[in-house]
């Protein structure tokens, strides 16, 4: 089976699972763009009613993390973390793994866009999340640049 035929699945993190997920590493070099898998867990262990988080499995093997900010009462959706091993980059798995986030975003309240950020310097997600259909905003919060991404079809607006 070649790895683009393995299959990406989003698992819970669990008391079996949450070592491994904690050893996934970005090269050196990433370490500036994303929070540590442990960070990005104690951050959303301290914000429950916001926090959805899975991990990123190739197979029966974990490749990655990503995490929603998923915010029903304003129906507000935000791409928080996403992180691939950097092992495991360039195989097609963090576009797998989004493909499924946005499939789960859709199922949530009002949820027509989800945005995400990224810091501005050479090396950063920014040209990965615009193939994967992100629209920088114009706007800036907390240094990083904003981008958002369509959920639903704009046919028949305006007709």
């Amino acid at each position: 089976m070649s790895e683009t035929n393995i299959e990406v699945t989003l698992r819970e993190i669990t008391k079996d699972n949450w070592r491994d997920i904690l050893r996934l590493k970005v090269a050196p070099s990433q370490e500036q763009f994303v929070a540590s898998n442990a960070m990005s867990i104690a951050e959303a262990h301290f914000n429950p009613e916001v926090a959805w988080f899975r991990a990123i499995y190739a197979g029966d093997v974990p490749v990655g993390f990503l995490m929603l900010e998923d915010d029903v009462v304003r129906q507000e959706y935000f791409l928080w973390r996403l992180m691939i091993d950097e092992q495991y980059q360039g195989r097609g798995y963090g576009r797998k793994a989004l493909e499924l986030f946005f499939a789960h975003v859709k199922t949530r309240p009002g949820a027509d866009a989800v945005e995400t950020s990224c810091v501005p310097a050479k090396g950063g997600p920014g040209s990965f999340y615009e193939k994967m259909g992100f629209v920088y905003t114009g706007q800036e919060e907390n240094g990083e640049l904003v981008m958002r991404r369509e959920l639903r079809s704009r046919k028949g607006v305006g007709l």
